[in-house]
């Protein structure tokens, strides 16, 4: 089975992506109002419709929106969050008062397995930010004997990392990192020096640099193919800029003698639609592979991470694209 990922948006401004699995799809993160969050959609085909619940990493304002959280209630949409953003969000938001009263607010917690729907198993990952609870994702999914056919890993706002992130993104088929600024034009950017300090702390921004390691770490213990797609996240307009992170996450890849293909986020526009699992070469969107119509077109506790990640069959599984309404 194929599964679908599209960054819709990333960066200061905004940030949401949807994950899309046998016809299921989550939102992760919503930090643009409904009718922005819309026309990303629609720009891939794509609608509200496509939206089955929703997963927030962390409560800065960039990653959820008032609006679009009273649509949520609207559309009845399930909302994954940890328990200290509820905190937040009930004394920041009637919307979430409302949905979470009217029993749509699910809860999750690191060392954990929460099942999304539709048989898509997170692991929160937590990670270092200034944000209070904070986390990263890895999602895995498709059914075979030897247990599930594919993973992705989402890391959008943290300031350091550690061995147990790396761990817990080795193998997945799916990257999306932040590769946040350029250490130096972060230090000659003019900004308030509170601010440069902020973003360059262990509870601030991955650099390019930083980011750069942390994905040599990861396809160190991974298997050559695994990475398929590595897609930069979070550049900051003023200290950084495309080609840097795009050097960045290459020159990794090339040290580490993979087999990984690099494709930038941005604020203003959705990434290409990537497909991710055994199947993703006969779909297209795969290094080396011919690219076909995207799904849009179509009809169509950290030990648990090692064990699924040692018993993964690569080969095992078949893809329908998700049917677009």
């Amino acid at each position: 089975m194929t599964a679908w990922f599209t960054v819709l948006a990333s960066g200061s401004a905004g940030n949401a992506s949807l994950l899309q699995s046998d016809g299921f799809g989550v939102l992760v993160d919503f930090g643009l109002g409904p009718r922005v969050l819309a026309a990303r959609l629609a720009a891939r085909g794509l609608s509200w419709r496509n939206v089955n619940s929703v997963l927030l990493t962390h409560t800065h304002s960039d990653h959820w929106n008032e609006a679009t959280l009273t649509y949520l209630h609207r559309l009845r949409i399930t909302l994954f969050c940890h328990p200290s953003h509820g905190d937040d969000l009930a004394r920041q938001s009637r919307a979430f008062v409302a949905h979470h009263s009217a029993g749509l607010v699910r809860s999750y917690e690191p060392g954990r397995e929460a099942l999304l729907g539709n048989d898509l198993r997170l692991w929160a990952l937590p990670v270092s930010h200034d944000a209070g609870a904070t986390f990263g994702v890895r999602v895995e999914g498709g059914k075979s004997l030897f247990g599930p056919t594919w993973a992705i890993g989402y890391a959008a706002d943290l300031g350091c990392w550690d061995a147990e992130l790396v761990a817990a993104l080795t193998d997945v088929d799916f990257l999306a990192l932040e590769f946040n600024h350029d250490e130096q034009m972060q230090l000659t950017s003019g900004r308030p020096v509170t601010l440069i300090r902020r973003v360059l702390s262990d509870e601030g921004h991955l650099s390019n640099r930083q980011a750069g390691d942390l994905l040599r770490a990861v396809l160190k213990g991974a298997r050559r193919d695994a990475i398929r797609h590595v897609v930069p996240l979070h550049l900051s307009q003023q200290c950084n800029r495309p080609h840097l992170a795009r050097t960045a996450a290459e020159g990794a890849i090339a040290d580490c003698g993979a087999n990984s293909e690099v494709s930038l986020s941005s604020a203003a526009a959705p990434t290409p639609t990537f497909a991710i699992g055994p199947d993703a070469c006969k779909t297209g969107y795969c290094r080396g592979g011919k690219k076909s119509r995207s799904p849009s077109n179509s009809n169509g506790s950290l030990s648990p991470l090692a064990h699924a990640r040692s018993t993964r069959n690569p080969a095992a599984g078949n893809s329908t694209p998700p049917r677009v309404p």
